[in-house]
């Protein structure tokens, strides 16, 4: 309990500023504190600050069977991948920590609003539901990869924080709904925000976020409600598919109809962590967050069918021809073409004795798998620096969600196929029918496994794989499989039996790696704190 054991003043982790990618650039005093209307609003936006970081996004997609992450960056979170990590993980501990910060700067003002004078009651009322739904995202976090964890609502003392026990997950998961359902009275819609509070919870991100919780939980029906509230509906805000699937992760882009939620960069706050991910000729430096060919197999054709499926037309020596659009969106692989920073077009070469050889599988800094993430390159980057918000809930997850939800309860058919997924695949660029068609002869298995896959490809890169892959419960199967690359005739190179690199061995032992452990540094201070099952 680290973080909870100190006594941080408000004031020491405020904005001076109501802008929400400043840093601090004052400092108060506690007793000085409270005093009008933009003492909360920037109390606020220190908890926007503390929302989630660059590190959790990327990192979280190593988690899953769509990336690798080579060496210890990304807070090693290749080590909780491969099986290799206790509760001294770097990843394990941070997000413990963080989000305790996190937890505590909304209490702050959850509890102190009331001291504001004369501010506005419904100024009053949506700072402090904007604060809630910031820590109810908090909770959600660290359930999520903990289970059960300490909850509380106050500003817990020093003395209390070495003694907290756990509370059973379930328990602080129903707080968590309870919260984003009480808090959407109290927060505008979209189309009613001004565009000085861009970037801000509004009602929608409170109802989709509810949505999200419920899906974690397989309540379908609940994500049923939640999602009939966004789906061609305006009351509680206008949400809408972008009409470019590559141009709605870019700067000129942002704040486009389809964004719910965003994780806030520009101006002074920005992050690097496209280095890790491009080609070393385009960023200069190593690329160590990259694809799977697992996740490069699972892209559809442009016939709707999966490349296994007879008649898919695919063709292992000519791979990347007639697939799904949003692959090409998404990864680079051998013979892309990519404009780099400097406005020339390069051409992405992989394959073992390409020249020239920077970015090929023989090149120590390159990708081993071969393959490079896309999405989210930012060309506008200053020195490398992205000032791109990241996109934290978007409405095509409501459409997905809503088609998972509604398939579950065995109730999926054209009307709901017409609604959801084949807006988002013509959206993508789909034309043929095989691909945007309902098939009535699908069972409720057949469309299981179509809108997982359609899950897939559509947020890739986008960090909701590893939650996904462990609510469904088959991260045992899926990270308990070699991370492989692409497939090679040449080179001395680890290969299975097709030809395609095995990168790394993974272990994901079942229940065990279901959860994280409770950090070791936390249980040192706080005997209370039991530990998760066979850690």
């Amino acid at each position: 309990m680290k973080k909870i054991c100190l006594s941080i003043l408000v004031a020491a982790s405020l904005f001076a500023c109501r802008k929400l990618d400043q840093p601090i650039t004052k400092e108060f005093t506690e007793n000085a504190y409270w005093r009008n209307a933009q003492d909360g609003l920037d109390a606020l936006t220190a908890c926007y600050e503390h929302l989630s970081k660059d590190d959790y996004f990327y990192g979280d997609e190593a988690l899953s069977d769509n990336a690798y992450n080579s060496g210890t960056g990304l807070l090693n979170v290749n080590a909780i991948s491969n099986g290799g990590y206790d509760g001294n993980n770097a990843r394990v501990k941070d997000t413990w920590s963080y989000y305790y910060t996190t937890i505590r700067r909304c209490n702050e003002i959850t509890l102190n609003m009331d001291r504001v004078p004369g501010i506005d009651s419904a100024l009053k009322r949506r700072i402090v539901a904007e604060a809630r739904f910031i820590r109810a995202y908090a909770y959600f976090q660290l359930t999520a990869w903990y289970g059960d964890v300490p909850f509380y609502l106050d500003l817990i003392s020093i003395d209390n924080s070495r003694t907290i026990s756990r509370t059973d997950k379930n328990t602080i998961q129903q707080f968590v709904l309870s919260e984003l359902n009480d808090i959407r009275k109290d927060l505008p819609a979209n189309t009613a925000q001004e565009q000085k509070d861009r970037g801000r919870v509004t009602r929608g991100a409170a109802i989709a976020m509810s949505a999200r919780v419920h899906l974690f939980r397989s309540e379908w029906q609940e994500v049923v409600n939640d999602c009939e509230l966004l789906i061609g509906k305006t009351t509680d805000g206008a949400y809408s598919l972008f009409n470019s699937y590559s141009g709605m992760f870019t700067v000129a882009n942002e704040y486009n109809s389809e964004v719910i939620f965003d994780l806030q960069y520009g101006g002074s706050r920005t992050n690097d962590k496209q280095r890790s991910f491009m080609p070393q000729t385009i960023t200069a430096l190593r690329s160590v967050l990259v694809p799977t060919q697992d996740l490069v197999d699972d892209y559809i054709m442009t016939n709707g069918k999966a490349i296994n499926e007879a008649g898919s037309g695919y063709d292992e020596n000519n791979p990347y021809m007639n697939r799904d659009p949003r692959f090409e969106a998404t990864i680079l692989h051998h013979g892309s073409k990519v404009t780099d920073l400097n406005g020339n077009v390069q051409t992405i070469l992989t394959q073992p004795g390409s020249v020239p050889s920077t970015n090929t599988v023989d090149d120590q800094g390159a990708s081993p798998t071969g393959y490079y993430f896309y999405k989210y390159y930012d060309r506008a980057a200053t020195n490398y620096a992205s000032g791109l918000n990241l996109i934290l809930i978007r409405y095509a997850d409501v459409l997905l969600m809503y088609a998972e939800a509604k398939n579950e309860l065995g109730q999926m058919n054209a009307a709901v196929w017409n609604q959801t997924i084949q807006p988002i695949r013509k959206r993508a660029g789909f034309t043929d029918a095989g691909a945007t068609e309902f098939n009535a002869a699908w069972d409720k298995a057949a469309l299981q496994t179509i809108i997982r896959r359609e899950r897939r490809a559509e947020f890739a890169f986008e960090g909701l794989r590893a939650l996904d892959i462990r609510r469904w419960k088959i991260a045992a199967t899926v990270l308990n499989r070699p991370v492989r690359g692409i497939r090679v005739t040449s080179g001395a190179f680890n290969k299975d039996p097709k030809g395609y690199i095995i990168v790394e061995n993974r272990l994901f032992t079942d229940p065990k790696h279901y959860l994280w452990p409770v950090p070791t540094v936390e249980r040192d201070q706080n005997k209370n704190l039991s530990q998760n099952q066979d850690w």
